[in-house]
């Protein structure tokens, strides 16, 4: 029987691959807080937890008639960003996939009444998405990263999840599950970027879409999840990236709304070029995640 041992909303922001000496001059001098944090969970959760598996719910794979899940036995090739190339470039990738557990993913899916299919295509693109978490955080996981269906809905996303949670938990696996993206998601016009590159939230995009982040995140530290899926329709008027659905999924898969584990942060809540940027975890509670 299989497990999801963790969960983190996790930031896959560009400037996290930048070299130090640029995210220092974007930064007024600073280290941007996601970079110390995704070092210090693979040091302090990852090592402790010591998965199998890493799910990505990736916000930059975008799907539109189906949820996608890499079902693939190995990927590995350079990559190089089509967004912007200067700050990651010729990045190379090697890592395992778990077809089995995608493979079931998809099937559950299915079952559960929302469109799912699990891709072994070897010319399917790679998004940065996964690529920036698994530079930080993966040794030896294998990899499974899942779409987001821009034509989804809340319903649909923790339908998703749930499917990939009851797949984990029917397979031999110890697994997390990292919901890759931001929060408030609106950028600051070309003109004005460069006066807005520093991390201090007084850059987001308005102060209403940094209340809106600042009060989930604060729902999120106490567990109250539930009061997130439920005030969506609110949300929406901020942009959260891919409907929020990289969060909804991760939610989905341990335990959706019923789901009161509470988050820990890892960064400070940060701007990157107006949008909202956290690290949160959330360890699986000890009397599992529906408590």
């Amino acid at each position: 029987m299989g497990d999801i041992v963790g969960a983190g909303l996790i930031s896959h922001a560009p400037t996290i691959m930048f070299d130090e000496a640029t995210r220092l001059e974007i930064n007024d001098g600073k280290e941007i807080s996601l970079v110390p944090g995704l070092v210090r969970l693979r040091d302090e959760v990852f090592d402790r937890l010591q998965p199998d598996t890493i799910v990505i719910i990736d916000s930059h794979w975008f799907s539109t008639v189906e949820h996608l899940l890499s079902a693939h036995a190995r990927r590995q090739g350079i990559f190089t960003s089509s967004e912007l190339p200067r700050g990651m470039a010729q990045i190379p990738y090697d890592y395992p996939g778990d077809p089995e557990l995608a493979i079931l993913a998809a099937s559950l899916g299915e079952q559960l009444g929302t469109p799912t299919h699990a891709s072994v295509d070897d010319h399917l693109p790679v998004y940065y998405a996964t690529i920036n978490l698994l530079h930080y955080l993966r040794k030896d996981e294998n990899v499974v990263s899942v779409s987001v269906v821009q034509t989804g809905e809340t319903d649909d996303f923790m339908t998703m999840g749930e499917a990939i949670g009851e797949a984990i938990a029917r397979l031999d696996r110890r697994a997390v599950v990292l919901a890759s993206g931001g929060m408030s998601h609106t950028f600051w016009p070309l003109k004005q970027i460069t006066k807005h590159e520093a991390s201090d939230p007084v850059h987001i995009i308005t102060p209403e879409a940094r209340a809106a982040d600042e009060e989930r995140l604060e729902w999120m530290r106490a567990g109250h999840h539930a009061r997130i899926v439920d005030t969506m329709g609110e949300y929406f008027a901020h942009s959260p990236e891919g409907a929020f659905g990289h969060y909804l999924m991760m939610l989905g898969a341990i335990g959706g709304r019923d789901c009161t584990a509470p988050g820990e942060l890892f960064s400070d809540y940060e701007n990157a070029t107006g949008t909202g940027q956290v690290h949160v975890w959330f360890d699986r509670p000890a009397g599992g995640w529906v408590g």
